[in-house]
């Protein structure tokens, strides 16, 4: 494939390239580059929001080049405090090869596994000793730090600034040093980081990494970044109904922007349904093939065709509307009471009225006819609540808004 070619996958979905020239001509060498991209194991599972950054290594796998998935076991230990208003809490090191491993598992869903090297931080950070960690720090000073947003935004609101923090961004460039990365991913928020690899690299005497940024997936709710403590995820080891069915309730408009981050379909086939939607398709359909494609990869082909029977049978079965009202609600607590589920949604005037419909029996929830009236949804939980015959409503239930 020829380089413009080539260029052109990589930068599908991206935000920037870093810099566009100097990747042409990595490409325009005879090896196999090394892509680099790091996750901290702060969580035992991986979701769709990760799997954004998967996606364009192993479009850079399928090119012929070699995929480093850095495991910041070390780097985990601190905290990252990128796009955080306060300091991270640490990991304990059995917290964090418990995570560690569990990512590993889950890896190979996406990359292949011929054409990946697992790494860990750790392996060259725990022979830096302090010595070589205060030489590292030299390199940079607290004024450069603090151009980072985050860090500047703490210290103009005179919130705290652990100095251990200011080690991240240098022990995240240092490991492009270890790796001898060509290349390395990162979400926007990472892009001070990213570009501290190629500072270290240069100084080092090392060829500068390119940097590709990728967006940060919203979640369910549309607004805020994918992310557990949000509860808005998808894990990409939910079971495929879960995953199908979370995927069906994301909105028309959202739609477009998973299909662009997450489907490998080429990009002919999405303008196509783009072009197709717009000539009076429903949108509902290109949303079936998207979540059978995402479901397929986790799982299998037949898994997929499991889900969206099983979707059907629970939904389209039911006479739901195609022009569904789609609710956020907020709680601060763990989950959303019924009663109060439905008065949020404005489902029903009062949370009296609602659980009068829940006695009567006219409520139910994905189908099915709620009768405890102390049913609750739980944060991060999509479904779909009817009232009597003509009142639907799509929620997705998301922490309480700061």
């Amino acid at each position: 494939m020829q380089i413009p070619e080539q260029l052109e996958i990589i930068r599908r979905g991206c935000s920037e390239i870093l810099l566009e020239d100097e990747l042409g001509q990595k490409l325009a060498l005879d090896r196999p580059l090394r892509v680099k991209a790091g996750f901290d194991p702060t969580a035992p599972d991986l979701h769709l929001g990760h799997t954004v950054l998967l996606n364009k290594m192993r479009h850079l796998q399928d090119l012929g080049h070699h995929a480093l998935f850095l495991i910041g076991d070390f780097t985990g230990m601190i905290g990252d405090p990128s796009g955080k208003n306060t300091t991270r809490p640490a990991l304990s090191r059995e917290q964090v090869a418990e995570n560690a491993k569990s990512y590993q598992d889950q890896v190979f869903r996406i990359l292949k596994p011929e054409q990946t090297e697992v790494v860990f931080n750790s392996t060259w950070m725990d022979k830096l000793n302090a010595a070589g960690l205060i030489k590292l720090a030299a390199t940079h000073t607290v004024a450069r730090m603090l151009e980072r947003d985050d860090f500047g935004n703490r210290y103009r609101s005179n919130r705290a600034i652990a100095i251990h923090e200011f080690l991240y961004p240098l022990i995240q460039g240092y490991d492009s040093v270890a790796l001898e990365a060509d290349i390395e991913l990162g979400g926007t928020d990472q892009k001070f980081n990213l570009l501290m690899g190629r500072e270290l690299q240069k100084h080092f005497g090392q060829p500068p990494q390119c940097v590709i940024t990728m967006p940060l997936l919203e979640g369910l709710d549309g607004v805020n970044k994918m992310s557990k403590s949000s509860g808005n995820y998808i894990g990409i080891t939910e079971n495929p109904t879960d995953i199908f069915g979370k995927l069906m309730s994301v909105s028309d408009e959202l739609m477009w922007r998973y299909i662009e981050l997450l489907s490998f379909e080429p990009i002919s086939v999405v303008r196509q349904w783009q072009q197709d939607v717009g000539q009076g398709r429903n949108p509902r359909d290109i949303k079936v093939m998207f979540a059978q494609e995402i479901v397929s990869r986790f799982y299998s082909r037949r898994d997929a065709e499991t889900a969206l029977a099983d979707f059907e049978a629970r939904f389209r079965r039911g006479g739901l509307p195609d022009d569904m009202l789609e609710k956020i609600l907020y709680t601060a607590t763990e989950g959303l009471p019924i009663a109060q589920l439905l008065k949020q949604a404005g489902l029903t005037a009062s949370t009296t009225e609602a659980l009068r419909m829940i006695e009567q029996g006219g409520v139910k929830l994905n189908g099915e006819k709620v009768s405890d009236k102390t049913i609750k949804l739980d944060r991060g939980e999509t479904a779909v609540v009817q009232v009597g015959k003509r009142k639907f409503a799509r929620v997705t239930i998301s922490p309480e808004q700061e």
